[in-house]
């Protein structure tokens, strides 16, 4: 009886559709970020390229750059996403990096108080030990996943016999 009730609100639920019709909303979503970000990034180049008429302000036209640069990156970001159906922690993190440099060229390292000094490299330390510990991480569980395959399988074999049985 609990399993005719279960398929029944399988049917009426249709998991399968209701799964890619989200993923195709959020694909959506994600391809209109990335034409905005597009658009966003073609606007600051022309205003880069218009200040070049005015005196030369390099602080100025080093965080464009760097702006322009974080840019690109969540633009890849994004596409890595669309294409892959999951996004790169290194990528993000990267990106975080930059973009927390960026803050400290355009303020200057002068005049920005020293706690926040302290606070922005305990930050870029614990950014630069993610991006470190990422790869010992994943080849641990690659690891994990080879040194005992069967823990998936009999997992698997559980789910489906405790289905079957009710």
């Amino acid at each position: 009886m609990l399993k005719g009730l279960i398929s029944k609100l399988n049917n009426w639920l249709q998991r399968n559709i209701i799964v890619r019709n989200l993923e195709f909303f959020q694909d959506f979503i994600i391809i209109s970020l990335c034409l905005g970000l597009f658009c966003v990034m073609l606007i600051r180049l022309g205003d880069m390229f218009f200040s070049f008429l005015h005196p030369l302000d390099l602080r100025q036209v080093t965080s464009d750059i760097l702006f322009i640069l974080i840019l690109v990156e969540l633009f890849r970001l994004l596409i890595d996403h669309l294409q892959q159906q999951r996004t790169s922690v290194t990528a993000a993190v990267e990106i975080t990096i930059v973009s927390a440099l960026r803050e400290v060229i355009l303020r200057g390292v002068l005049e920005i108080p020293r706690d926040q000094i302290f606070g922005i490299a305990i930050f870029l330390l614990v950014l630069t030990g993610i991006m470190v510990a990422l790869p010992w991480i994943s080849r641990f569980l690659e690891q994990v996943k080879i040194s005992h395959p069967e823990t998936t399988g009999k997992t698997q074999l559980l789910a489906e016999t405790h289905l079957n049985s009710d």
